[in-house]
């Protein structure tokens, strides 16, 4: 994530708050990456090519395990980021307070699978984005 916030630091656009989920309803199950932009610069925000790009940059820093499933045995779909309006990661926390989560001890889940809040990010979807071209993998021992 961090190269990814290097590169969308040259369009003036920082990630606010980020959450993901392992989509295993697809044929070829991939990971989906809830990303909320601040963008500073509306003249000069990142390209639907720059985002793309940031998750071919998030691949590649994924573990050989992951590579391998994405590469050899093509049994890992690509990497995905959905871009979601700004507020819904302050929704998100306003919708877990209500169920009984205490507003002291809130933190963004790093992971989600509950229905309800899968809803809740994908009505605020504003682009969806998918990495452009397989990862590099190299079985262990060759160059």
């Amino acid at each position: 994530m961090l190269l990814c916030s290097v590169l969308l630091h040259e369009f003036n656009t920082s990630i606010v708050a980020y959450t993901s989920y392992a989509d295993t309803k697809t044929i070829r199950g991939h990971y989906v990456i809830y990303w909320e932009l601040l963008i500073k610069d509306q003249e000069n925000s990142p390209s639907h090519q720059v985002l793309d790009m940031c998750c071919l940059v998030m691949e590649e820093s994924m573990n050989s395990v992951y590579r391998q499933g994405r590469v050899a045995e093509n049994s890992i779909g690509p990497l995905e980021i959905r871009v979601v309006k700004n507020g819904t990661f302050e929704d998100l926390m306003d919708l877990s307070i209500s169920r009984g989560a205490s507003i002291n001890q809130y933190k963004v889940p790093r992971c989600v699978n509950l229905t309800s809040i899968l809803q809740m990010l994908d009505a605020r979807v504003v682009s969806v984005h998918f990495s452009p071209a397989a990862p590099h993998w190299t079985p262990a021992g060759r160059s």
